[in-house]
């Protein structure tokens, strides 16, 4: 994929490049996501995983978003694409809501998983670094999608300490206990 930098200012040029970087880090991260939560959530019966790993997918369009204005210009892309993540952090909203209701209501525990556990650890420290890292570039750059996007990784980040908290709690009780 090739990114649009200007020629004749090349500190923001490589602010561009770096903002570019840190969302292509991010959609692999969470493309990889989605595969290993998904064999997680299914050994251990796990909704929190299930539901992590189809955060991933608001992750992913918020990405993409940032991506699509990074490479243009303008400011109507700019109100877009905030339109667009406002939208992702409020299905990230509905979906937390959704699935605290259905846990907590069905009484659940699901098995625990280690490789579930180890995945959603390297996540948050992932998210936390990318959080800050889109905050600072997008404020370098004047850019409210890229730091807004920033704020949707640093709350998925907190959602997978979230999720790893209880299952790290039960894992260790197993081993340990």
């Amino acid at each position: 994929m090739w990114t649009v930098v200007p020629a004749d200012d090349p500190v923001r040029g490589t602010r561009l490049r770096r903002g570019f970087a840190l969302e292509y880090v991010t959609l692999g991260w969470n493309v990889a996501g989605i595969v290993i939560l998904a064999i997680a959530a299914a050994a251990a019966r796990s909704v929190a995983l299930a539901g992590f790993g189809l955060d991933s997918l608001i992750e992913i369009g918020a990405s993409t978003m940032v991506i699509w204005e990074l490479a243009g210009t303008g400011e109507e892309r700019q109100r877009r694409g905030l339109r667009l993540i406002g939208y992702a952090f409020a299905a990230l909203a509905v979906y937390l809501l959704a699935q605290s209701t259905v846990v907590l209501a069905s009484g659940y525990r699901p098995q625990h998983s280690v490789l579930g556990i180890i995945w959603t650890a390297a996540t948050a420290a992932a998210l936390f670094v990318l959080a800050a890292a889109k905050a600072s570039t997008g404020r370098a750059l004047d850019n409210p999608l890229l730091r807004t996007e920033g704020r949707v990784t640093l709350v998925d980040g907190i959602l997978a300490t979230a999720v790893l908290l209880p299952g790290a709690e039960r894992c260790a009780g197993l081993v340990v206990g």
